[in-house]
C-alpha cells in the first residue's frame, strides 16, 4: 500500500478541500493468495485516513486463470463490506445495468453509489430511463427537446 498511498497524499495535498477525492481500489482479484476483501477495507481504511472521501470498489481479472463469478452486482458485496468495515463512502460496479437494480444497491445500504459504464454504452439515455422507471422526471436542456422521449420512446423502455 506504500507507493499508492504516498501517491494520494501528494495528490490531497493540492486537490482542493472543497472538492471529494475518490480513489477505486480492488475488493478482490480473484486469485489464489491475492487480494481478498480484508485487504481492501484496510486499504479504504488508510484512504480515509489520509483525505480520501470515497472509494470504487472493483475486482480483478488480471490474472489468466481467475475463477471470477460473474453475475448482476458480483461486485457488490465488496463495496458493502468495505462501505461497512472501513466507514467510507463506497461505490458499487459490476454488471449493474437496471434502474430498480442500481436503486436497490443504495436503498438497502450496500453502497452509496453505483457506478454505471456498460448500461450507458448500451444505452446512452439510461439516465432518463432510470427517472422513469423509478417514477422521477428529469428535465431535458432546451437543445435536447427533439431527441427527447416524445420522439425516441424505445430508448425509454427498458429497465
Amino acid at each position: 500500500m506504500r507507493f499508492p498511498l504516498e501517491v494520494v497524499e501528494a495528490v490531497r495535498a493540492v486537490w482542493p478541500k472543497d472538492r471529494p477525492l475518490g480513489m477505486r481500489i480492488t475488493g478482490r482479484d480473484w486469485a489464489e493468495g491475492g487480494i481478498e476483501v480484508a485487504d481492501a477495507v484496510a486499504f479504504a481504511r488508510a484512504l480515509k485516513k489520509i483525505g480520501v472521501d470515497f472509494v470504487c470498489v472493483t475486482s480483478g481479472g488480471l490474472v489468466p486463470d481467475a475463477k471470477i463469478a460473474v453475475g448482476p452486482n458480483y461486485q457488490t458485496p465488496f463495496a458493502e463490506a468495505v462501505r461497512r468495515e472501513a466507514d467510507i463512502p463506497t461505490r458499487a460496479v459490476g454488471l449493474i445495468a437496471a434502474p430498480r437494480q442500481a436503486e436497490a444497491i443504495v436503498a438497502e445500504g450496500k453502497a452509496d453509489m453505483v457506478a454505471l459504464a456498460r448500461a450507458f454504452l448500451d444505452n446512452p439515455h439510461w439516465a432518463w430511463a432510470a427517472a422513469r422507471a423509478l417514477g422521477a422526471e428529469v428535465a431535458q436542456p432546451p437543445q435536447y427537446q427533439r431527441a427527447g422521449l416524445r420522439n425516441w420512446p424505445a430508448a425509454f423502455e427498458r429497465d
